[in-house]
């Protein structure tokens, strides 16, 4: 007994004296369900028409001194965002995205930078709720002293319903494509094991340019945004259990 004892203290010991690299874990053990497994990836698809618009818009001046560019820049814009109230934009959706000052420099060969004046930048971001009336907006801007514009961005208001929609499709994807392989391979379909949203996004939203039409009653032409329709999708994992 003692020799059995002396024997299983030099066995510990020897394995408590190997280098750390040189332990193996002991494997977990694994759970092998009662049947085939199997993954399927399938995604889900919606069309919607955008019903919200997003335009940048601003005002940038020059001047030979920072405070008469800042100066000259929050008078023009004060009547950029007049013609924006003017126009019916909430003040909910009008929020200011910029407001820059910086240095306009002229270079010569082989002499340092001079200052030449100053450039000063001032932006809102304005949401519209109407997107038929954004085209109208954007040309009351311009005529109210805008001279910068980003935009329209498209999106929708509430996308997490088109997402639930295309959640569902996806997984009614998946249990067919699910069903098409278990019926191949001369199975059934026993149950979900596991289910995983693999990722989500709004969708491919390519930027629409705003579309020139002639106007017979007027001379210039009026910007038109067109809203089309932007795809959202939504992509998951599921697990099968097949017998």
């Amino acid at each position: 007994m003692n020799r059995m004892l002396s024997g299983m203290a030099l066995i510990l010991g020897s394995a408590a004296a190997l280098p750390a690299a040189a332990q193996v874990a002991l494997p977990m053990a694994t759970v092998v369900p009662d049947g085939t497994v199997l993954d399927v990836n399938a995604t889900g698809r919606v069309s919607r028409t955008p019903d919200l618009a997003t335009i940048t818009a601003g005002v940038v001046t020059q001047a030979p001194a920072a405070a008469a560019a800042l100066s000259d820049n929050a008078r023009r814009m004060d009547a950029v965002v007049k013609a924006l109230k003017a126009a019916g934009i909430a003040a909910r959706d009008l929020s200011t995205s910029n407001v820059g000052l910086s240095p306009q420099y002229r270079y010569a060969e082989k002499q340092p930078p001079v200052i030449t004046g100053y450039q000063a930048s001032n932006s809102v971001a304005i949401r519209f709720r109407d997107i038929g009336r954004s085209g109208a907006v954007l040309d009351a801007l311009v005529r109210a002293g805008a001279n910068q514009i980003d935009g329209p961005n498209l999106s929708l208001s509430d996308p997490e319903a088109a997402l639930d929609e295309a959640r569902t499709q996806a997984i009614t994807k998946a249990r067919a494509r699910a069903e098409l392989y278990a019926k191949a391979a001369g199975l059934t379909v026993a149950r979900i094991v596991a289910i995983g949203e693999a990722g989500e996004n709004g969708g491919d939203r390519p930027r629409p340019m705003p579309m020139m039409r002639a106007s017979m009653a007027q001379a210039d032409a009026e910007t038109t945004v067109l809203a089309g329709e932007t795809d959202v999708t939504a992509a998951v994992n599921v697990r099968f259990l097949l017998k």
